[in-house]
């Protein structure tokens, strides 16, 4: 009987490190995207940034940034403070946001490895 509960015993150990893979994350974050987000969320009440993708623009759809008090329950937590919202999720895997400034504009930039074909302006892409 105790052969059997050592050898149960080491099968479940090895179940458990095989599950132990780290989860990668849908989206990263530069450094300068999460210095801007602090910057957005940095206030007298707890926001949250969520991310998401609409149906607009000339190419059909674009990123959508809006602020929220409350994780939705299927969204994606890319950060403590950045959420992906359930519906735009696999439109979004593999993503990095980062934040660019020029002496024109400063914006949010997605490079997203799931776009297809953009625009010409740049403000909505194709998946």
């Amino acid at each position: 009987m105790s052969a059997f509960r050592s050898a149960a015993n080491s099968t479940l150990k090895m179940a458990g490190s095989l599950g132990a893979k780290r989860k990668k994350a849908a989206m990263t974050l530069t450094p300068s995207a999460v210095n801007r987000l602090r910057q957005l969320i940095d206030g007298p009440e707890p926001k949250l940034i969520r991310v998401a993708v609409k149906n607009k623009g000339c190419a059909g759809q674009s990123y959508v940034l809006e602020y929220t008090k409350e994780k939705k329950k299927f969204d994606e937590v890319v950060s403590q403070d950045v959420l992906i919202d359930s519906k735009s999720l696999f439109k979004m895997i593999g993503s990095e946001m980062d934040f660019v400034e020029d002496r024109l504009s400063s914006k949010f930039v997605f490079n997203n490895p799931n776009v297809k074909e953009s625009c010409g302006c740049g403000e909505s892409f194709t998946i």
